[in-house]
Parts: C-alpha cells; structure tokens; sequence
C-alpha cells in the first residue's frame, strides 16, 4: 500500500498502538532525522541506524514472553505492541530472532513500531500472509529473507519512510566492500552502523553459513505483497548475488552498493 492510497484512519484497525494524536508519538516512537520523508532529497547523505537493542529493557523482556505465548497456543494474528505499554514499546528497536517460531502467524501486525530494523528470522514465518508495520517511520528496509514468505500477499507500509522509494528517492546507505573470509569479523556481534545488523549468521539467498565463508552485501529492490522494498542481502558469495532477480520496474535493477547511486526519476520530479 502505497502513501497515496493511504486513508485517513478515524478507525483504529491495528490495536491501540494506532494514536492519531501526534503529540503523543513520542510516547512511543523515537523521532527520526536519517532523512526528510516529506520532501525528496536524492543527494542526501544516510546510513543505518545505530541503535543496539537493549536486552536488559523491560519492553523487550515483556516481547521475548508475547512471541513465546503466541508460538505455543499458535495464534494465527500476532500484534506484540498492543500488549507493550507506551515506554515499552519505544525500548524495542527490533524482534527476537525466535520469530522464527511463529510458523501459524498468518498476520503480523506492528503499527506505528519504534523499530530500526527486522531480523531475517521473519523469513521461517512460512504461514505469514499478511504484514503491517504501517507508520513505523524508523524502518527504511527490510531483510531480504521476507521474500521467503511464499504466501505473503498483502502489506502495509509507509513507503515514504523507504531507502529509494519513487516518491521522494532518498539514496541508500553505502554498503562495505566484499570480503573473502569473515576470519576477522565477529559475526554474531557486528557495528550496526557499517553492516546495518548486530549478526549476521547465515547466506540471505542460498541460506548457508556464513561463518567460515566470504560475505557480501547488496540492495535490491523488490516487489513483496502490495509494496517495493528496499530489501538488504547479505550472501556467502558472488554466485548467490547473481542468482538474485531482477529489481522492481522504476526501480535500480541491478544489486548495487548504495551510495550516490543513479535512480530513476521520483514522483515528484
């Protein structure tokens, strides 16, 4: 869904995470300057967040226990922020890796999230038909292991807060160069500000280690379910980038390293 066709919500659809008033978004929601989601900026610098999810947090101790409920009674709608208070919800920055447990969640709902990044466990959620992380205005991309969401047909995503999204074509992050051996990186503790994530564990496109092999990583955009997103692959080797598809039309084509990378023209040009 794009920010066109986006409605004025005077129904709360998604729980009571939806707060229309903006003067209380910051109850839950961190601010977020990576760049301007009203205007285009093509030129503009950006990079990853930075932020380290804080393991100790209450929120995120309260959502380890929601996603254990929801993998044992095998809910097929998972909406964890309702059941987070306001302060709660802005000490998550992202999920658990045991998402990759919630195998019957065929909805997977995080309105206005305070999120910065998904983990590529979100691809083990083999049943999910349904995403919406709508107003979650930190989350520029996602992983690229959602693309193994077979069934996933419907979203619902800001696409104005997206890396290159044809609105507004904000640049993407610039991405490090390929590296041979990881020998010298601890790939379960990484720098979010160079690689984007905290670990990196297996190949996003042929899913094997990455612990002892090459490592590299590339963006492509791609249409998942109703909506282009800017997905980050991480793989074992050049063979598993040039086994990716082909970019979503008006759209870079090609895997690329971000940067001051050439896009199409946006909407507003």
């Amino acid at each position: 869904m794009t920010d066109a066709d986006e409605p004025r919500l005077f129904v709360n659809r998604w729980g009571d995470t939806s707060d229309p008033a903006p003067e209380r978004q910051g109850l839950r929601q961190d601010a977020c300057r990576c760049f301007d989601q009203s205007l285009p900026n093509p030129r503009a610098r950006v990079g990853f967040h930075t932020e380290r999810q804080d393991t100790s947090a209450p929120g995120w101790q309260h959502l380890l226990e929601l996603v254990d409920e929801a993998a044992a009674d095998g809910r097929e709608e998972f909406g964890p922020l309702t059941g987070l208070s306001p302060e709660e919800r802005r000490q998550v920055i992202t999920l658990p890796p045991s998402i990759a447990k919630l195998t019957a969640v065929r909805h997977l709902m995080l309105y206005g999230s305070n999120l910065v990044r998904i983990p590529p466990e979100i691809g083990s959620m083999t049943s999910l038909e349904e995403f919406t992380p709508y107003t979650s205005y930190r989350l520029h991309w996602f992983p690229y292991e959602i693309t193994r969401c077979r069934k996933l047909t419907r979203s619902t995503v800001s696409t104005r807060a997206l890396f290159g999204n044809e609105k507004l074509r904000p640049p993407f992050p610039r991405l490090r160069s390929a590296r041979n051996s990881v020998a010298d990186l601890d790939p379960e503790n990484l720098d979010p500000r160079r690689w984007g994530s905290t670990a990196i564990r297996r190949c996003s496109v042929c899913n094997g280690p990455i612990a002892h092999g090459g490592f590299r990583q590339v963006w492509i955009s791609l249409r998942v379910a109703t909506d282009t997103l800017p997905l980050l692959v991480g793989a074992c080797s050049s063979d598993c980038v040039a086994e990716l598809p082909e970019g979503a039309v008006g759209f870079i084509t090609a895997p690329h390293s971000g940067g001051r990378v050439q896009q199409p023209a946006s909407d507003w040009d």
